[in-house]
């Protein structure tokens, strides 16, 4: 028998949902042709069966999330066709990864999967930590933000010592009999499922039965939406958010492109619009103010700044949004630049993006312009320190030289960490950007 364990999916991934099985129990399965398809926090992938035989059980049903390093099929690879499946819950018992209660065909009674009622916060780095020293993450006390695990209070756990913040509170005898004031250390705040917030006073109630007012539609949250909830929740709550708003008049670049366009038309990149223009003048901005193109470490209490540019292009897709990610934007062209722009937005709303294409973004653009909007405040892509608004550009009468004037104006908004930086460099950051965009030759010679 070939029990298969879910291989690792990317970077930074360590569950998935199950979108289709192409397979049920009693199939015969040829080598390397389709078995499962599983949507993940950043793509949908086609996982290829390894071996050739004849299923015996199937673990995770559609809707379900599955993990990396559980078992989710076994195949008769033996020829003979032979029912009886060995019996794999040591196996799946030595998983660190918490696999979700499983519902298995009947052929595999053997087939056994632990159940656990919610997964702790905690970073991959630090879950691959537990696993290698053989703890269940799920028991280990965590003294992070809203109860996240981190590596030092794994190793804590292994020691058998208590965590900083699960260690009681030792007060020095009183000497003198004047009364001594009460010390309460803040209780967390816990949901409805039991996982705490970390915040003073606030209270997540659950919803009210909205059915007992009228018909109600219910549906699940997926993969992807579920993982853009994840990290909104995460960047409203941990980033101190200011937005920088201005416009920049782009009349010379919008003939530039149109020109340029319609000379190009059929090349690679000769579908030009602002946005590969647009990254440039950013890149040039990033590295005069490089704060924009860092990260803050809340746990080390350090800066990371980033010597190298890639930018996430935010797309919509119909499951949802997804940032594809030009890698060292800065050695590129603006035919370049617009060339992987093109590609990487097909392929996302496409489902067939690579999910190496969907991290190690360093700063992010996000444009409506083409949907409509006069302007809007983005949120942070975290754990980056910055991302651009694109409003839609338009024409509108201006002020130039004293007299009226219809120009092409092209709203932009820096949402940014007040951690990191100021409102005078966001201000200069901006403002350098703008000068860029308004001055298509001064663009293309310091961009």
């Amino acid at each position: 028998m070939f029990e298969f364990i879910l291989p690792d999916l990317g970077e930074g991934i360590h569950e998935g949902e199950v979108l289709e099985w192409h397979v049920k129990v009693g199939d015969t399965i040829i080598e390397d042709e389709p078995l499962i398809d599983i949507e993940t926090d950043k793509a949908a992938v086609s996982i290829p069966s390894p071996k050739g035989g004849i299923v015996m059980a199937t673990n995770g049903e559609v809707g379900e999330i599955v993990y990396v390093g559980n078992i989710i099929v076994v195949i008769d690879d033996s020829g003979n066709g032979s029912n009886a499946v060995a019996p794999v819950a040591a196996a799946a018992e030595t998983v660190s990864t918490p696999p979700v209660a499983a519902t298995l065909a009947p052929a595999a009674e053997g087939f056994k999967a632990r159940s656990i009622d919610h997964k702790v916060p905690a970073a991959p780095a630090t879950r691959k930590l537990a696993r290698e020293m053989g703890i269940d993450i799920n028991t280990v006390n965590g003294s992070g933000p809203a109860g996240r695990v981190t590596q030092d209070d794994v190793k804590l756990h292994a020691s058998g010592a208590v965590p900083a913040s699960a260690a009681p509170v030792v007060t020095a005898p009183v000497v003198a009999p004047a009364p001594v004031p009460e010390v309460r250390t803040p209780t967390p705040t816990t949901l409805s499922g039991g996982a705490s917030t970390g915040i003073p006073f606030l209270d997540v109630d659950p919803l009210p039965d909205y059915s007992l007012e009228g018909p109600v539609e219910i549906e699940k949250l997926r993969s992807i939406r579920r993982k853009v909830a994840h990290k909104m929740v995460t960047s409203k709550s941990i980033i101190p958010h200011v937005v920088h708003m201005d416009e920049a008049d782009v009349t010379d670049l919008d003939a530039l492109r149109k020109n340029e366009k319609s000379s190009r038309e059929g090349q690679p990149g000769g579908r030009l619009t602002l946005l590969p223009f647009v990254i440039k003048a950013i890149i040039s901005g990033l590295k005069n103010y490089p704060m924009f193109n860092s990260s803050l470490d809340p746990f080390r209490e350090e800066i990371i700044y980033k010597k190298y540019y890639n930018m996430g292009i935010a797309v919509d897709s119909e499951r949802g949004l997804i940032v594809p990610v030009i890698k060292n934007a800065d050695h590129l062209s603006i035919l370049g630049i617009s060339s992987q722009v093109e590609d990487l937005a097909e392929a996302a709303r496409t489902g067939n993006i690579d999910v190496s294409s969907l991290s190690g973004g360093t700063f992010t653009i996000t444009n409506v312009g083409a949907i409509g909007g006069t302007g809007f405040a983005a949120a942070i892509n975290y754990p980056e320190a910055g991302i651009l608004g694109l409003g839609r550009a338009q024409d509108k009468a201006v002020v130039r030289n004293g007299e009226i004037v219809i120009r092409k104006m092209l709203p932009i908004g820096l949402s940014y960490d007040h951690r990191i930086a100021d409102g005078a460099q966001a201000a200069r950051f901006m403002t350098g950007i703008v000068k860029l965009l308004s001055n298509p030759n001064t663009l293309l010679l310091e961009g």
